[in-house]
């Protein structure tokens, strides 16, 4: 016997995708996530191909691999799909240091973020 199924984290016509460790602060990326929030896929796709923000290349990644879940898991039109969400949080922060002069360091902090996008169905009305 196999243990039961998680149920979905999301609605019935919605699809997710996470990007767990994006290199980058959630500061600077949530800059980016705030311009495709509420937009058409294809919209939000063309804003970030196009943005010259360094995150956007990776918000482009969780965005694709969002609709492409929605497109081959979920069945839904990707003709249809709108941002409904994308949420940034704080991931996992490398510690380096740096010497510095009479024999001092300084901590130099590395932080990681994650991306949580979510596409739903609209219909046309």
């Amino acid at each position: 016997m196999s243990k039961p199924a998680s149920p979905r984290k999301v609605g019935e016509k919605e699809a997710l995708s996470v990007g767990t460790q994006i290199r980058g602060s959630a500061q600077k990326l949530n800059l980016v996530a705030g311009l495709i929030r509420g937009q058409k896929a294809g919209d939000a796709m063309n804003i970030l191909s196009f943005s010259k923000k360094a995150m956007a290349i990776d918000a482009r990644k969780v965005l694709a691999s969002a609709i492409a879940n929605a497109e081959n898991n979920h069945n839904l039109d990707v003709d249809a799909l709108v941002v409904a969400e994308a949420s940034v949080g704080k991931s996992i922060v490398m510690k380096r240091f740096a010497t510095r002069g009479r024999g001092k360091s300084t901590r130099i902090l590395k932080p990681f973020s994650r991306l949580r996008i979510v596409v739903r169905e609209q219909e046309e009305a």
